[in-house]
């Protein structure tokens, strides 16, 4: 996993695959985000989000906080 940038937001790290992103939050748990059940754009979106290192849980507390696989 790729470490996040922004460590006072809440996430640890990040993993970008093909069809989703793994997202570790500072509560150890991680949460995969995918196209079948987030959707396309917003995977994208948060991982440019995640790669940019700022902006990544306000996304997905605002529009995909329970689209977790």
């Amino acid at each position: 996993m790729e470490r996040y940038i922004n460590r006072s937001s809440g996430i640890k790290a990040y993993k970008i695959g093909d069809e989703y992103i793994l997202v570790k939050f500072d509560s150890f748990k991680t949460y995969k985000y995918s196209y079948r059940k987030a959707g396309r754009f917003k995977v994208e979106k948060m991982k440019i989000l995640a790669m940019s290192g700022k902006g990544l849980n306000s996304y997905i507390n605002k529009y995909a906080k329970y689209s977790y696989d």
